[in-house]
């Protein structure tokens, strides 16, 4: 219907433009001849000057010897056709219905192209087309239909309690009568509540590819617009669409930005956001009743949005998405590497381990970047080399070796970050120590990396102190190695880091004995839920900044004497990031110890820690192999 709106404006537009040519047309044909009296006319009749003539009703064209066109007006009464004929003067007449044609058409014309802009105005206020100039009332709701690219909970990993969660939801939609019969009813919402990253939307296209229902999908920006009312009226109306099409699922994703609580802004009850949050709630659960219609929303900042909105009634449940631990990491890694050809060196699990903390779309990009660097290079198939490098480039940022450094600077960034290895190494609670680098790394000159050997879920009194410490450990490297006078602001970003664990722990964690067992974040911050923040006294506020000095600087002094302890292996390792620039674990412990960082390789190309493996009884007897000098020969190690 729509369609033939259109197609009939568009061929009324270009009968009326035709028209207008052709008036247009006529115009400059009667303007191209002079306008004279008719008494004019008759002497030049007279006079034989008229060559030819052209009769159209009352209105006469002629033209004269020399070429010239003129026009004139004959009287009702004058027998002006015998007299040019006796004067052998060509004579034509023009049909008079083509001319009162024209001259009607003229008189209509601009009639017309009133009527025409009124019906094509009508037409896109009534809903000819919703993204129209005047269709900001409507909803902007889509009907999601993946035909192609379709995905499922197949697709979906890492987070098995949300899927499970969710696939109750899908089953109610196809079969309500397993969960009716025994008086369950549909839940009326779910809200995905979890980090960036973590698969909320992909949680919701896979309800999508799995419900078989109407799966319609808006973002809360969407509905608040500067016009007073027209987020209210796009509820509505998308609710209307949704009950049209029951049972359904309605996705509003970051549903934030229309749900924050009530009263926190400004503009009071006739703030847009707020009527927009108001019919919302209405029509989640009010006087009519949505049957078949699940809401499904997601956020990341569940805590700013109102308390009316997280009820039962509205959403029944909130599903939790975390980042996911190491099984999920290697569950999505598998999912997200099924298109592309993996080496024989590829473990999975190892990649999951050595990624703590990544949210399922890190893991993606991951997995995207090893196989550009395996692309760039020409490789077949996708090596663990590639996924070491796409995840220290995920990790650290990409390497900026054409950065021009000096040797001063280059020589400051590796006592600094040897600095951090030694007392990462040294100190029990630290994390392992995976890479240290003197390679410019996004905004750094230099890092050093460590991992947790597992997925970290809480902080210990003494893992904090350990970590100041290691933290600390650049800017103490510095001083002992250049003095107090010669220090850079290279430790700018580790006091950075120091400062906000150390608040954390006196003023979230309750790890001061001085400060005691009490929340102050929120006092700092100025704000709690929607009440302005409650202020401390001075004397807190002292004994506050006491207590976080006293544990950075509690770091910085355990730091510098684990550093003056161990001063030849802290000479060694930074000569050693000197000559080859990026160490890894194993290679640093080596450094330290004065070994090369590389295990040197036989004739025959095999690793002497590998050979090292080799059976006795595999050796030949005539050759036996040499033991390294100091006597007994080492163990392997794993």
């Amino acid at each position: 219907m729509g369609n033939a709106r259109n197609f009939a404006f568009w061929i009324v537009l270009f009968l009326l433009i035709l028209a207008l040519f052709n008036l247009f047309s006529n115009g400059q044909s009667s303007m191209a001849s002079s306008q004279v009296n008719y008494s004019d006319f008759v002497a030049a009749v007279d006079s034989g000057e008229v060559t030819k003539a052209t009769i159209d009703g009352e209105n006469v064209r002629y033209v004269t010897t020399d070429g010239t066109v003129y026009s004139t007006v004959v009287p009702g009464d004058a027998s002006l056709t015998d007299t040019l004929i006796a004067k052998g003067v060509s004579v034509e007449a023009e049909r008079q219905q083509q001319s009162s044609f024209m001259g009607l058409l003229s008189l209509l014309l601009p009639v017309i192209i009133l009527i025409g802009f009124w019906f094509f105005m009508m037409n896109r206020m009534q809903g000819g087309g919703r993204g129209g100039a005047m269709g900001f009332g409507k909803s902007r709701a889509k009907l999601l239909t993946e035909r192609e690219g379709r995905v499922t909970f197949d697709d979906v990993a890492g987070i098995d309690e949300a899927k499970d969660e969710l696939q109750e939801i899908v089953e109610f939609l196809r079969n309500p009568q397993k969960f009716s019969r025994l008086g369950g009813k549909i839940p009326k919402g779910a809200l995905l509540v979890g980090p960036p990253g973590t698969g909320k939307t992909l949680l919701a296209r896979a309800i999508a590819g799995e419900a078989g229902v109407p799966f319609f999908t808006i973002s809360g920006s969407d509905f608040v617009e500067m016009f007073v009312g027209v987020g209210a009226s796009r509820v509505r109306d998308m609710f209307e669409q949704a009950k049209k099409n029951a049972p359904c699922i309605v996705f509003i994703d970051e549903i934030d930005a229309v749900g924050r609580h009530r009263g926190a802004g400004y503009g009071g009850g006739n703030d847009e956001r707020e009527q927009t949050l108001n019919q919302l709630l209405v029509e989640m659960d009010g006087f009519e009743a949505n049957e078949g219609v699940i809401i499904v929303a997601a956020t990341n900042r569940k805590d700013v949005l109102d308390p009316a909105l997280l009820r039962p009634g509205r959403f029944d449940r909130q599903v939790t998405v975390p980042n996911p631990d190491i099984k999920g990491r290697e569950k999505i890694l598998g999912v997200h590497s099924r298109k592309i050809p993996l080496g024989p060196d590829v473990d999975l699990r190892i990649i999951a381990r050595g990624t703590p903390g990544f949210s399922g779309a890190d893991l993606a990009n991951l997995v995207n970047e090893a196989a550009l660097m395996a692309a760039r290079v020409g490789r077949r198939f996708v090596t663990m080399e590639d996924f070491e490098q796409a995840k220290d480039k995920v990790m650290m940022g990409a390497e900026r070796r054409s950065m021009v450094l000096t040797d001063e600077q280059k020589e400051h960034t590796a006592y600094h970050e040897a600095g951090h290895a030694i007392v990462g190494l040294t100190l029990p609670k630290c994390d392992p120590v995976y890479k240290a680098t003197i390679i410019p790394r996004g905004g750094a000159l230099g890092m050093v990396v460590s991992l947790p050997e597992m997925d970290r879920l809480n902080w210990h009194k003494d893992q904090c102190e350990q970590q100041l410490a290691m933290t600390m450990a650049g800017k103490a490297a510095e001083i002992l190695k250049w003095g107090e006078d010669e220090v850079s602001n290279g430790p700018a970003g580790d006091i950075m880091q120091a400062s906000q664990l150390a608040r954390a722990m006196v003023m979230r964690w309750g790890m001061s004995d001085k400060v005691g067992n009490i929340d102050y974040a929120e006092a700092a911050e100025g704000y709690s839920g929607n009440t302005a923040g409650f202020s401390v006294s001075a004397h807190t506020k002292e004994l506050i900044e006491e207590e976080v000095r006293r544990f950075v600087q509690d770091g910085y002094a355990r730091a510098k004497q684990i550093l003056e302890e161990k001063k030849d292996e802290w000479e060694r390792l930074a000569q050693g990031l000197l000559e080859y620039e990026t160490l890894t674990g194993d290679e640093i412990k080596r450094v330290m110890a004065g070994e090369p960082p590389h295990v040197d390789e036989d004739d025959d190309g095999t690793p002497a820690q590998e050979e090292a493996e080799v059976s006795v009884a595999a050796i030949p007897k005539t050759k036996p192999r040499k033991k390294p000098k100091g006597g007994l020969e080492p163990e392997p190690t794993a």
